[in-house]
């Protein structure tokens, strides 16, 4: 059993809107200077720099869970978070074909670089990542789960991309165990209007796209194995 300081929903320069400097042992390095102990590069769409994120966490000692936030039909950010790296690229692959095709320029929406285990840009991805999926948020939660992943809803306090503000309401089938609220601040009022979240485990990661925003060592995770098949089955509520 450990309590783990978190940051689960981080952008590298994957993301187009990620900062060029969001480097995969940049932001491991971050992390390790602020005194995390478990982070998740979770890029639009796409999990393609999580193989050089899991390199540099194992060199400088931090866990590093393998993830994506995804941009749902509706356009609802959620992030998705998977035990392996095996299971994380099946489901990027997955993903990639149902991303509304359309090329990245990078000139209005920023780069979109992968890099490889030496920090080294080795490629990029050609259609724009922050465009929707045909992926409905009703058929999220089976599908992640099918690849032994978890999903949770992102920052659903925000008025943009968010699960309440997109669709009104948290659906009352859903089967989601955590949410994550970015402004702790709104969670009594979060909760008071969305009584689904009342039984969810609640998150707040720093959805950083800058070094500077990843979180501080302010928050922590109860799990049984430190691993992120541990952290998935945290957030399951199986811990």
């Amino acid at each position: 059993m450990a309590e783990l300081y978190y940051d689960l929903h981080i952008h590298s320069c994957l993301s187009p809107c990620g900062d060029d400097d969001m480097t995969p042992a940049n932001i491991v390095g971050m992390a390790m200077l602020k005194g995390l102990d478990v982070i998740a590069v979770t890029d639009h769409n796409s999990c393609k720099n999580c193989p050089a994120v899991l390199a540099a966490a194992e060199e400088y000692g931090i866990l590093a869970v393998p993830g994506m936030e995804i941009n749902t039909s509706e356009e609802v950010h959620a992030v998705c978070l998977f035990p392996d790296l095996e299971s994380a690229l099946k489901f990027d692959e997955y993903v990639y074909e149902r991303l509304v095709p359309f090329p990245n320029n990078e000139a209005i929406f920023g780069k979109q670089q992968i890099y490889d285990a030496n920090d080294q840009v080795v490629g990029t991805v050609p259609n724009l990542l922050i465009n929707a999926t045909t992926i409905s948020f009703d058929e999220l939660w089976p599908l992640v789960r099918g690849y032994g992943g978890v999903m949770f809803p992102a920052h659903v306090d925000k008025t943009a991309n968010s699960l309440i503000a997109n669709l009104g309401f948290v659906p009352p089938d859903s089967q989601f165990t955590t949410a994550e609220v970015k402004d702790l601040s709104k969670l009594h009022t979060v909760l008071k209007d969305n009584p689904y979240l009342k039984n969810c485990k609640i998150i707040s990661d720093s959805d950083a796209h800058y070094l500077e925003h990843i979180n501080e060592p302010q928050l922590t995770l109860h799990v049984e194995e430190k691993s992120a098949a541990g952290v998935v089955q945290a957030l399951l509520g199986e811990e």
